[in-house]
């Protein structure tokens, strides 16, 4: 059995969570059970995911739950493509 909190991987994926909770905290009010919704659970699914993994019995078995989670990954990058075209959030500029 892991940690999963001292993998990298979970750590990027908690603070995803975080910020994702918090952006969509300003969604309509209409978008809080549709869309807004939806973005907080695929995103809370990829650090949980991990951490089940974690506390299964093999690397074959956390790699399985981090495939899942890269399904979850999946599923919100999606969601975020639809709310910047429905101008809920806004794109940023990468700048170097």
């Amino acid at each position: 059995m892991k940690d999963f909190r001292k993998l990298l991987l979970w750590q990027k994926a908690h603070e995803l969570t975080l910020s994702i909770d918090h952006f969509t905290a300003a969604f309509p009010r209409h978008e809080i059970y549709g869309l807004a919704s939806q973005m907080r659970r695929a995103a809370s699914s990829m650090p949980s995911n991990i951490a089940e993994g974690c506390g299964r019995n093999g690397d074959a078995e956390l790699s399985r739950f981090c495939s899942m989670a890269r399904g979850s990954a999946s599923e919100l990058e999606y969601q975020i493509l639809f709310s910047r075209d429905l101008n809920l959030i806004q794109p940023r500029i990468m700048r170097s």
